[in-house]
């Protein structure tokens, strides 16, 4: 099935991913655990915000009526018969030429429209009057009622990611409690016989398995916990009972390494006994190029690279945007930006090319360096790296001062997104 493999464009490997991604279930959680989360309901305002016409300033109500005419030369003076902050009301009756002192925040009293601020009135008589040398229009310096949002309004839409200006919101209108989307279940396999774990001493032609815990990070970055189930053994039968086993726990199904041709390599073996529907097997992109996908029974199974860049490149380009769409998110790729290239890049590029990079905003400036040591084994360059720097296949290498694409790493789930 892989042996004569025929590689697909990015693109066309995102759109075939991205058109088998099933949508999960939805639960209701309490705003105070909100943060993170996928809306999978639309916010409508239940309210006018304000709900009332209210001061944005300290200062003093007044009918901008009394205040015709008032000049440098011709100040008019008020009478101060109340004092109320915020939360308070009058229930003071005014009559022309009278003042209520108010504070931000405060409702305005019944027959004011206007607000002079502190530093727009002279105060007299330890603040028992105080003049004014300019005349006030109707509604200035007030925060009028259904400003900011009005009953019934669409203020967010279902799939945006909850971050804390959404909390603030959400918590302005009454929800303390949100639906939102369930977190998926995703399991990770490892393959290979030269895997140690993090704690053993290193061996002779063995290394030590830095994909499993990079994985989880990648995934705890975007509020998902990760199901580790093991590595599996060079055994076919043992592996695919492995396979499926994750695929009846899981709603995605993570393996690394195992996705070549060599002999000890059963992921093709493993989806063809499973009768999955191989999406794609090679992809024209370096590192990663033999990234694979594979669809069961509405569930995805992602084989990615045992090379550290490789496999961290995968995850990020397919597996992180079809999780995320999973959870309903409307904006699931990577956030993507133009940068200035700081040093030449002379490697021709076949095929289009993620190099690990530093992205750097600085001065009115937007740079972007690789972060050293790029080939697909490589470790050093991943942690030095935020972002991808996207060179389009059939180029022959960029020169210092090119402008080039950029994929944001790391960045909250959300924004502006990559231009597929």
């Amino acid at each position: 099935m892989f042996e004569h493999r025929q590689p697909i464009s990015v693109k066309e490997a995102i759109s075939r991913l991205m058109s088998h991604v099933t949508k999960g279930e939805t639960e209701t959680i309490t705003l105070a655990g909100s943060y993170g989360a996928i809306l999978a309901e639309s916010i409508i305002a239940r309210h006018d915000v304000p709900s009332f016409h209210r001061a944005p300033y300290d200062g003093f109500a007044i009918s901008a009526q009394d205040s015709i005419g008032a000049s440098e030369a011709n100040r008019i003076s008020f009478q101060v018969v109340d004092h109320i902050g915020a939360g308070s009301v009058t229930t003071r009756q005014l009559v022309q030429g009278q003042a209520v002192r108010i504070m931000t925040g405060a409702a305005m009293p019944v027959g004011t429209n206007a607000v002079v601020m502190l530093e727009q009135a002279q105060e007299q008589q330890e603040g028992a009057s105080f003049t004014i040398r300019k005349a006030f229009a109707p509604w200035e310096n007030v925060s009028l009622q259904g400003e900011d949002a009005k009953l019934g309004d669409m203020l967010i839409e279902a799939g945006e990611v909850i971050h804390p200006g959404t909390i603030a919101l959400l918590a302005t209108f009454g929800y303390s409690q949100v639906q939102v989307a369930k977190k998926p279940i995703v399991s990770l396999i490892a393959t290979g016989s030269e895997l140690l774990e993090v704690d053993q001493p290193l061996e002779h032609g063995k290394i030590r398995n830095s994909n499993g815990p990079m994985i989880a990070a990648q995934l705890a970055r975007m509020g998902i916990s990760l199901n580790f189930m093991g590595s599996m053994s060079d055994s076919l039968p043992d592996s695919l009972q492995s396979i499926k086993q994750a695929l009846e726990q899981s709603d995605f199904v993570i393996t690394t390494g195992g996705v070549s041709v060599g002999d000890f390599d059963h992921l093709p073996a493993i989806y063809k006994e499973l009768g999955a529907e191989v999406l794609f097997n090679k992809v024209g992109m370096r590192p990663g190029s033999v990234t694979t996908v594979a669809a069961k029974d509405g569930k995805l199974l992602f084989g990615l690279s045992g090379n550290p860049s490789a496999c961290y490149t995968g995850f990020e380009l397919f597996a992180r945007p079809a999780i995320l769409k999973s959870m309903g998110c409307n904006k699931p790729y990577l956030p993507y930006t133009q940068a200035v290239l700081t040093e030449d890049f002379t490697k021709p590029n076949p095929f289009t090319r993620f190099v690990r990079a530093v992205y750097q905003f600085q001065d009115t400036e937007a740079t972007i360096t690789p972060a050293g040591f790029n080939k697909s084994n490589a470790v050093s360059s991943i942690a030095r790296g935020n972002a991808f720097m996207v060179l389009a296949g059939g180029t022959r290498g960029y020169k210092k001062g090119d402008i080039v694409d950029v994929l944001l790493l790391g960045a909250e789930v959300g924004v502006s997104q990559w231009r597929i």
